[in-house]
């Protein structure tokens, strides 16, 4: 019997690495339950963006009467102080902890934020429906308050959590594996997105206010014990590192930044992350519009346009495991992403003129994978460039230029079109563009543009990295998937 149970344990390590995406980023000191584990901590993360930007957003403005404006400005406060990543990126690299620990602590700041945001919302939510025992003008300005307040606490816990898990995870994974390491990141934020999509959506079929005060708490419980789950002993303790940094001076944020931004390969790097994050998300509050406005898609057509665009990262993680396989560097995978971006949003803009719904559906899945190959590339390519003493500071600058500039292209692409479409239905670009379409083509051709930015910029960093490397150092971890 113990033969037979051996055997099963040793076919199931193989499976475990044969047919898991990116689990043969594990290593001798991180099997892959723990790798698996660590990675948990994106599930809240991409739970919390589809409740903030889908759910939440929806409910607040229809059901509950709150104004647009103070609904996108309470989303935007979190993308607004992104900056502030690099600076915990830099306290988690010279945390002092009778320990050792430097990231750790982090991440549970992280995670009783998210979970503190929760379960103010709740509460907040009851006093705008009217609700609670605030009437009145008080009571609306309390629950907007409190939403505001919870918005932030969430997405500032967002910030700590995703920018010291990154470095941890940059600690523990092989310099040859982390490539795949991000990936395995990436795919389990995505993961919790449809998860928690698919979860609310059934949850929340037959909505009252009361049904979504329960799902809030269920969400803040969740969110809490997934990121307990993923922390725990993670992070190995070291006291010789804790009397080495508590003895020593603590180095100055602004000269570890400007040490780090005087590196031409950085600075070069975080301005294509920039640029190329501008040109992926500026349609993300107008392929669905345009869709329904220009093309005629009803509904649940323009809805499937997330799980169609999903599907394409997705693939574009598979992609780049062929990739890297071949010996490419991160950045010219970045760069492979802005070039399957072009042609992408060309072709969602020719759907128009040929009428082709199909054009559009295959334009969004190539937006989804160009994006794909963006991020994993351009962030191993950021993971790639750091030391053990300034990880979390490179990642925290990466996730502060992406989060950001992600931030301003939705809000640029929003305010230029509908710029462009009220001098187009006043007759100021005359009649030929007169149309809908005119506005959110112009915004396509911006996209475009910045996209091809991002490849000049990309571009030396690709000759001067090279692009011969290890195939078996570089695989990317669905080297074994069949077809």
């Amino acid at each position: 019997m113990k033969k037979l149970a051996d055997k099963a344990l040793v076919a199931w390590m193989a499976i475990g690495t044969r047919w898991l995406p990116f689990t043969d980023a594990a290593s001798s000191d991180l099997p892959v339950g723990r790798l698996l584990r660590l990675a948990m901590f994106q599930l809240p993360i991409g739970m919390a963006m589809v409740l903030l930007l889908g759910t939440l957003n929806r409910v607040m403005i229809v059901e509950l009467g709150v104004p647009t404006w103070l609904v996108a400005m309470m989303i935007a406060v979190p993308i607004l102080f992104a900056p502030l990543r690099a600076l915990i990126g830099h306290r988690s690299d010279t945390h002092i902890s009778a320990l050792g620990w430097r990231r750790i602590p982090y991440m549970w700041i992280g995670a009783f934020m998210q979970f503190g945001g929760y379960t103010i919302l709740a509460p907040a939510l009851l006093l705008l429906n009217g609700q609670g025992h605030v009437d009145g003008a008080a009571g609306t300005l309390a629950g907007q308050a409190g939403s505001a307040l919870a918005f932030a606490l969430i997405g500032f816990g967002i910030h700590f959590t995703q920018t010291a898990g990154l470095a941890l995870m940059g600690d523990l994974v092989p310099d040859d594996k982390r490539p795949r390491g991000v990936a395995l990141f990436y795919l389990m934020q995505l993961v919790g997105m449809i998860l928690a999509a698919i979860t609310f959506s059934f949850l929340l079929r037959d909505f009252t206010s009361e049904l979504l005060i329960r799902v809030l708490h269920g969400a803040a419980v969740a969110s809490l014990a997934l990121n307990v789950i993923a922390m725990w002993k993670q992070e190995p303790r070291d006291r010789v590192r804790a009397a080495t940094v508590k003895s020593a001076p603590r180095p100055d944020f602004m000269e570890t930044w400007r040490s780090f931004a005087q590196q031409g390969t950085a600075k070069r790097l975080l301005v294509g992350v920039g640029l190329g994050t501008m040109g992926f998300g500026m349609q993300d509050v107008l392929l669905e519009p345009y869709g329904g406005e220009v093309l005629k898609l009803s509904v649940p057509e323009t809805t499937l346009l997330t799980g169609v665009m999903t599907a394409g990262t997705l693939f574009g993680l598979i992609a780049a495991m062929r990739i890297f396989a071949r010996g490419v560097n991160p950045c010219r995978l970045a760069a492979y992403g802005a070039i399957f971006g072009i042609p992408a949003f060309t072709i969602i803009l020719f759907a128009y003129p040929m009428a082709s719904k199909l054009m559009f559906v295959a334009g969004a899945a190539l937006i989804g994978l160009g994006a794909g190959l963006f991020i994993v590339g351009s962030l191993s390519a950021a993971m790639d460039m750091a030391t053990g003493e300034n990880r979390g500071l490179v990642a925290g600058a990466w996730g502060a230029i992406q989060a950001t500039t992600a931030g301003v292209g939705i809000a640029a692409g929003g305010f230029l079109r509908d710029a462009v479409n009220g001098l187009a239905s006043n007759g100021a670009l005359g009649e030929a563009l007169s149309g809908p379409a005119t506005s959110y083509g112009f915004v396509y051709l911006i996209e475009i543009f910045l996209l091809l930015l991002a490849l000049v910029v990309i571009a030396p960093l690709v000759r001067d990295a090279g692009h011969v490397i290890d195939r078996q150092t570089r695989q990317f971890g669905l080297a074994e998937l069949p077809g």
